[in-house]
């Protein structure tokens, strides 16, 4: 059963479906951005972020950890933003579009990141927690294309 929302659609922010994806995206964006300002966690992302022809060149004027802490910035007021359309519908937009650019940049990494792929027993095989933000990016798409009223 699904409640209607002011835009008549039973499917876009009202489904049960909708709000679990909306508390795992604000979950994994807090979390993993608090988590950036750790040195274990800066040190974990330097090879994806140094190898990537879009981000390298950070480590070139910032610290390791300067670095780390501005994509955990970053994650966390997309995170805020996301939390903020609960009132504010036209926002909606906005947090899609700032999901869909952080989730295509990590899942980039996948294709930019030396050795980040191996084989084992005959099947390709990387570092899972990359392949998550797939699910992010679709619900980011979802949130660009809301309409407001």
């Amino acid at each position: 059963m699904h409640a209607k929302n002011k835009n008549n659609d039973p499917n876009i922010g009202s489904s049960l479906g909708y709000y679990i994806s909306f508390g795992g995206a604000v979950l994994i964006l807090l979390w993993i951005g608090i988590f950036k300002f750790t040195p274990t966690e800066a040190n974990a992302i330097k090879p994806l972020i140094e190898n990537h022809p879009l981000s390298a060149w950070m480590y070139t004027i910032l610290s390791v950890q300067t670095v780390s802490n501005i994509v955990g910035v970053v994650e966390i007021l997309v995170a805020i933003l996301l939390i903020l359309t609960l009132k504010f519908d036209e926002l909606k937009k906005y947090a899609g579009f700032a999901m869909c650019v952080i989730f295509l940049m990590t899942l980039s990494y996948l294709f930019t990141t030396p050795n980040i792929w191996k084989i084992i027993d005959g099947v390709p095989y990387t570092d899972f927690f990359i392949l998550k933000d797939l699910m992010y990016l679709g619900f980011g798409m979802h949130l660009v294309s809301y309409k407001t009223v």
